[in-house]
Parts: C-alpha cells; structure tokens; sequence
C-alpha cells in the first residue's frame, strides 16, 4: 500500500499529465523510408544460435532426423516456451501428410512439440516446415548455455519414402552439431537466429525505435515524427513551476545523439522549471518498452539536495474516477529523496486507477532504496498475463494482471521538482536527465539482451528513427 506522502504525490501528477494529455492530438506519423531491420540476419551476437545435425545423410530415406540444439549466446536468461525453431523442407507430394516423434531428449520429449506447417511464400526447396516448441516444463536457458539434444524425426504418415537432398534444411555433411543457419529460430515471434527461405517466418512486429537525433527542441522533425515537447503549467510537481521546452537539448555523446532533459530552480517556484517529453499519439499497448537513461544525484550546477524526479514512464488519461481503463506504468528515480523517503530511491509502479477526490489508489509498486546514478538500461515488457520490469538486464519487478492496460497510452520521459523542502538556498541550480534512445516493440516481449541486439542492428545500419506502430 502507498504511504500518505507517496499518494498525495500520486494525485499531483494525475491533474497535470490529464491536462497535457488532454491537449495532444493523436496523429499519423510521417514515414521516414528508412529501412527496417531484416528478419532474417542469420548473426546472434547476443541472441539464440541453433545447431544442427542428422544421423540419416543419405538423398532418400524413411525418417528424417534433424537432430538440433538450441543455445543461448546473450547474457539474459531465456523461457524455451517462448521460443521455435523451423526446419524447411520440399513435401514429397503435394498430398503427403507427414508425422513427428522425438526419440529422446535432455529437456524430455514430454516438453518438446513438433507441428507442421506451409511458409508463406513457398520456394523450390522449401513448401513445408516442421515448426518445433517447448512446454514450460523446458525451463529457461542460462547464458552460454544449450538445450542439450534434440534427437527429432519425422516420417511421412504412409511411410513412403522422403527425397531429403532438395530440402532447404537438410545438411548431408552435418555428421555432428555445428550452427546452421537454414534453421531459423524465432522468439515471442521475432526471428533472431537464420535465413528463411523465401523471406519466411513470423513477421517483423511494429517498432517505434529514436535515437534522438535531433538539433534542438524546435526541430521541425520532432513533430513530424510524432514527439511533443512541453510547455507551459501544470502538474506532476511543484505548483507555480512551469515546463520550458529550452530545457531539452541534443548533444553528440560517445557517438550518439544524447537528448536531456533538464530541471531547475533558484528556490522559488516562479523560478523552478521542468521539461517533458512524449509521443504526441496514443497508440502504445503490450509489447516492449525500452530506454537507456542517466540519472543524476547532484545537479550540474549549484547545490544539491532538491527534491527531484526523474522519469521513463508509458500513460493515458484518465476518463473517470476510478475508471478501469486507466493504466500507467512508471519508473521514477528520486536521488535525493521526497515524499517522505529520506535518499535515493527507484520505483516501479504500475496501475490500475485512482480517484483523485478524495484521494484513492488502486496500484503495485517495487522500490529500491540505494544510488542508481549513471546510465541505466530500463526495460517494460507487458503481455496477457503480467507486467515486468528490469534494470541493466535485471529483473526488477512483476506486478499481477490486474495491472494490465486496457487502452493505448503514450510514451514519455520527464524531469521536475516534488517541493523546495529538500533544498531551501535561492543559489540557482540545475539537474540533468540524459536519454539515449527509446524503443518500443508491439505485441512482442523481448528479453533485455534482444532489446540490446535490435538497438545494436538499428546502429549498424545507420537508422535513426523508425516508426512502424500504427495508430491508436
């Protein structure tokens, strides 16, 4: 349950991000033709590899045995349940009907399920494909570790005999494992290991995806790619402060653009400033959300102590008291404490609803009570079932389904003062919150080592900005 200073905080923020909501309009986002990242790159730097091998190697047999492993080359632990593997291959008639086993297995063949199915977009060495998934009873695989084997098989259901040497997958000289790239892999439906023939294999999932390359908070591609800035009054915050869009700069940083956000005051609310930052449409549901943030525990400049949030926060507005279509789902870094905590603390909160007067909360929040200064890897995956949060490839918090979001929201990052209590100088100060990128990945739960990965793929390939999510 929420302390009294925590929810009065809570019912401060709610009026002032009703109000900006309220005021941005949904719109369509312009296309930047920049291109997608394929999804079929065969390299897995920090993702899922398959290995392959088969004990029948000749052009025809009874029983192909594509024996596999799965193996985890990332530094995230991976659910098997959410992951498959497809082996293609050339039907031997256009009626054949074909059946799996497996004949043994280190996970147990009770955990293993083989189906079959047609590629979208069949090719000359590839019609079919043997689609292969785990149970939960699998478990999960640890960095650097492998499935162990899979010794599978398949046969046609009249057991005639299989023409293997036209089949996409099928590696005669593959006597023990080795990776095999005509396998393809695929996590929550995202291909992250292989070549599918013919383009196949689960679709990309709509991605917003910004490096903030930007000049400045006037940028006319700020708009047009679907970012607000601030200003104006309003809460979350000081009362008397106000949201000043100077305060989001651009800046070159170790070879990326780096956006902040800056807080400050000279100890008066007149004087006090906050910025905020968010996508102008609310079009953002389950899937991934993802940034890399610096927070701060000193100001830049003047002396410390403020009473400071700092923040990466996905919401929607409000449409009722206690309405149960409201969600919000937050990470808030206060370094120097407020709302009754003394120091540092990060929280994770997601919630449900509230109603403002009188004062009512239904919400889970995790907290942690020590520094997170410096840059901090911020992860959200929401799905049907739960809510979770990590930190630098962590788990910080999993909050239940009656959390769940039943609207769209928006995505937004903002930096502002609770109160003047935590630092009474009129010496001026000022507070920096640094952002390096933002992503967000549709429908799609992504571990914190693949979130690195995708962000690591849109660098190589020099895209900035892309934005595929489609409205509301």
């Amino acid at each position: 349950m929420n302390r009294p200073a925590e929810t009065r905080r809570r019912g401060r923020r709610r009026s002032g991000l009703r109000t900006a909501l309220a005021s941005a309009a949904a719109v369509t986002l312009a296309a930047t033709g920049l291109a997608a990242i394929p999804s079929s790159a065969v390299a897995a730097a920090d993702g899922l590899v398959v290995q392959y091998r088969t004990t029948t190697s000749g052009a025809t047999t009874y029983e192909s045995e594509p024996w596999l492993k799965v193996r985890n080359a990332g530094s995230t632990s991976v659910p098997l349940s959410s992951v498959k593997v497809r082996y293609y291959f050339k039907a031997d008639s256009a009626s054949a009907a074909y059946r799996f086993a497996c004949s043994w297995a280190v996970k147990g063949c009770a955990n293993i399920t083989g189906t079959f199915g047609t590629p979208a977009s069949p090719t000359a060495t590839a019609d079919r494909y043997l689609e292969i998934g785990f149970t939960p009873g699998a478990g999960s695989l640890a960095p650097g570790a492998d499935s162990g084997d899979l010794q599978l098989r398949f046969h046609q259901t009249s057991w005639g005999p299989l023409l293997q040497s036209d089949d996409h997958s099928f590696g005669p000289q593959q006597s023990a494992y080795g990776d095999w790239s005509k396998v393809t892999a695929h996590v929550n439906g995202s291909t992250v290991w292989g070549e599918a023939p013919g383009g196949d294999g689960p679709a990309d999932p709509p991605v917003l995806f910004d490096d903030f390359n930007y000049s400045s908070h006037t940028d006319p591609r700020l708009q047009a790619n679907g970012w607000s800035v601030r200003s104006g009054s309003g809460g979350p915050g000081l009362f008397g402060a106000t949201w000043d869009p100077s305060g989001v700069t651009f800046a070159s940083q170790g070879g990326n653009s780096v956006m902040n956000l800056e807080a400050s005051t000279a100890g008066t609310a007149a004087s006090t400033k906050h910025t905020e930052f968010s996508t102008r449409s609310m079009k953002f549901k389950n899937g991934t959300y993802a940034s890399r943030v610096k927070f701060t525990d000193a100001p830049r400049s003047g002396p410390d102590g403020d009473h400071i949030v700092q923040t990466f926060f996905a919401i929607n507005d409000l449409t009722a008291p206690m309405a149960d279509d409201y969600a919000e789902y937050d990470f808030e870094y206060l370094p120097n404490g407020g709302w009754g905590e003394p120091a540092n603390i990060l929280y994770a909160t997601s919630w449900e609803t509230y109603r403002p007067e009188p004062w009512e909360t239904v919400n889970a929040h995790t907290v942690d009570r020590r520094s997170y200064a410096g840059w901090r890897d911020l992860v959200v995956t929401i799905d049907d079932d739960e809510i979770t949060y990590y930190v630098d490839g962590e788990h910080f918090a999993t909050h239940g389904a009656d959390y769940l979001p039943e609207r769209p929201m928006v995505i937004a990052f903002n930096h502002w003062l609770i109160d003047l209590a935590g630092q009474p100088s009129t010496t001026p100060r000022a507070y920096d919150q640094q952002v390096d990128y933002v992503l967000h990945v549709k429908d799609q739960v992504l571990t914190p080592a693949q979130v690195n990965a995708m962000v690591g793929a849109y660098r190589s390939a020099g895209t900035t900005f892309e934005d595929t999510v489609p409205a509301g």
